[in-house]
C-alpha cells in the first residue's frame, strides 16, 4: 500500500462525501468501522482506499450497532474515530450513541440524511433528523451537532466535531443531506500546519501516584481522559458513574453528573451567519439541518418581514448544542420567543 499525506493541501474538487472523509482524516481520524447505506456510501468508500496510506484503520462492520460500538471502543483506546450512516442505520446507532454520552466517550457520527421514516427513498434528500439527533437515545444528555450546506463545510465541520467532541469527552454530529453529499465542489484544504487541533485533557499524574480518579472533573468541569493499556486503573460503564467510574444508584448523584455536562458544554455557542438590518428584531432562518435548499426561503422570508415597523434578517445556524431552558423545537410557520428576539420558521417540510 503507497503511503499519502493525511492532508491534501490545496483545491480540490470533491463531492460533499468525499470532503467530509478529507476533514475526518486532516483531523486526525485513523479509527473508522461503518456500513454502507446511501447516500453516505462515498464516505465509506474514501476512507477505505484512504486510511491505509495514513497507517489507520478501516474496518466495515456487520451492521450500524456494532459500528457504533466499535467507535465507543476505539476512542477508548486512545483514536479519534468516526462512523458514518444515513437514517435507517442512525437510528440503530441510538443505544451505543447513548452510552457514548454516559461513558463520557468522543466520538464523530455523520449522518448523510436522506427520505424517511423506515427505508424511505434512499436517494432522496431528508432532513428530517434533527429531532433524532438531540432525543434519539433515551435519557438527559446534551451533544453537539454541525450541519454543513456546502462541500467546503463539510471538511471545515467535520474537522470541528472532532476537537468539539475531544474538547468536551462527547460524541458529536455531522448533520449534512443527499444533495449536500453528492453536491460536487471546489473545497481548499489549508496546510497541515494550519488545521486547528484539540487535544484531549490528559491526567497530570502517572498511573503508579495513589488517589487518582478517573471521572473527576475539574474547573472546566471535564475530567480529564485516560486510555485502555496505559497502566491506570479505570472502569467504565453505561450506569451512573462516580468520581471513580463505578456504579452509583442515587438520584443525587444522577442528576450531579447530568447537570456537569450541561454546564460544561454551555460555553459551546451555535455560530451562524446573519443578514439584514443592523439589530434586527427578528430571524428568519431555515429549521432543519443542512439548509442548502432553503436557503432561498429564508431569504424571501426575511425581506418580505422588513417594512418600517420592524428590523428582521435573515440567517442560520452551522452549529447546535443541546435545546437550552425556554428554547421550543420549531414547526413550520410557528415562532420561538426569546429576549430580544424572534425567530420564524420557514422553508419546506
Amino acid at each position: 500500500m503507497r503511503d499519502g499525506p493525511a492532508v491534501l493541501s490545496g483545491q480540490h474538487f470533491l463531492l460533499g462525501d468525499q470532503a467530509c472523509a478529507e476533514g475526518a482524516l486532516a483531523a486526525g481520524c485513523r479509527f473508522f468501522a461503518g456500513y454502507p447505506i446511501t447516500p453516505s456510501t462515498e464516505i465509506t468508500e474514501h476512507l477505505a482506499r484512504r486510511l491505509p496510506e495514513v497507517q489507520g484503520i478501516f474496518v466495515q462492520m456487520e451492521d450500524e450497532l456494532a459500528s457504533m460500538a466499535a467507535i465507543v471502543g476505539a476512542s477508548v483506546a486512545g483514536a479519534r474515530a468516526m462512523t458514518a450512516t444515513s437514517g435507517p442505520g442512525f437510528s440503530l446507532m441510538m443505544e451505543n450513541l447513548g452510552l457514548a454520552a454516559m461513558m463520557e466517550v468522543p466520538c464523530v457520527v455523520v449522518n448523510v440524511q436522506r427520505g424517511g421514516p423506515s427505508t424511505g427513498l434512499p436517494t432522496l434528500v431528508g432532513q428530517a433528523d434533527v429531532m433524532q439527533a438531540r432525543w434519539g437515545s433515551h435519557g438527559d444528555y446534551e451533544i453537539v451537532a454541525y450541519a454543513p450546506a456546502s462541500p467546503q463545510e463539510c471538511f471545515d465541520l467535520t474537522l470541528k466535531a472532532f476537537n468539539t467532541a475531544d474538547r468536551f469527552r462527547i460524541p458529536t454530529l455531522v448533520l449534512a443531506d443527499e444533495v449536500v453529499g453528492h453536491m460536487t465542489e471546489r473545497v481548499t484544504i489549508p496546510p497541515a500546519e494550519a488545521i486547528p487541533r484539540v487535544e484531549r485533557k490528559r491526567p497530570r499524574q502517572g498511573p503508579e501516584e495513589n488517589g487518582f480518579l478517573p471521572f473527576r472533573a475539574e474547573e472546566d468541569l471535564i475530567p480529564p481522559m485516560v486510555h485502555a493499556g496505559e497502566g491506570y486503573r479505570v472502569h467504565f460503564t453505561g450506569l451512573t458513574h462516580d468520581e471513580r467510574g463505578y456504579p452509583v444508584t442515587t438520584g443525587p448523584a444522577h442528576h450531579q453528573l447530568s447537570a456537569r455536562g450541561r454546564g460544561a458544554r454551555a460555553a459551546v455557542l451555535a455560530p451562524g451567519a446573519a443578514q439584514g438590518r443592523p439589530g434586527a428584531e427578528v430571524l428568519a432562518g431555515p429549521r432543519r439541518g443542512a439548509p442548502r435548499r432553503t436557503a432561498g426561503h429564508s431569504g424571501a422570508a426575511g425581506a418580505g418581514l422588513r417594512g418600517p415597523g420592524c428590523r428582521a434578517g435573515r440567517g442560520r445556524f452551522t452549529a447546535r448544542p443541546g435545546l437550552s431552558a425556554g428554547e421550543r423545537p420549531l414547526s413550520s410557520g410557528r415562532r420561538a420567543e426569546r429576549p430580544g428576539l424572534r425567530a420564524a420558521a420557514v422553508g419546506p417540510g
